[in-house]
């Protein structure tokens, strides 16, 4: 049986919307959302977080987002994920959203091709 739309993940696929086709994924207790096959934010706890680089991330900072940390179960090691959270300002703001998505889009891009 399906699991009824998640309220949360319709709003954020709604906001995301100007970017083209955005998908949302479940994994582990949160979800991934995609664009172009890259996820490029994280949901978790109700928060979004964007995908970071260096200079992306200071930009964040510089805005009062904070980052996703990932507390490994086995031992309680904390990991930063390079993900930090969409500004405020941006949820009521769907162009501001957009806006910050295609950076974080762009960032998961250039770690993709680093990879290759």
């Amino acid at each position: 049986m399906a699991k009824p739309p998640d309220p949360f993940h319709e709003f954020v696929a709604e906001l995301f919307s100007g970017m083209g086709p955005v998908s949302i994924r479940r994994m582990f207790g949160g979800a991934g959302v995609y664009a172009d096959g890259l996820m490029f934010a994280l949901l978790a706890d109700e928060v979004i977080y964007l995908k970071t680089d260096e200079s992306f991330r200071a930009e964040l900072e510089a805005e009062g987002s904070s980052p996703f940390m990932w507390t490994r179960p086995s031992d309680g090691k904390v990991f930063d994920m390079a993900y930090l959270s969409l500004p405020e300002a941006a949820l009521d703001e769907p162009d501001a959203a957009v806006d910050w998505g295609r950076r974080a889009l762009a960032v998961a891009r250039a770690a993709k091709a680093k990879k290759k």
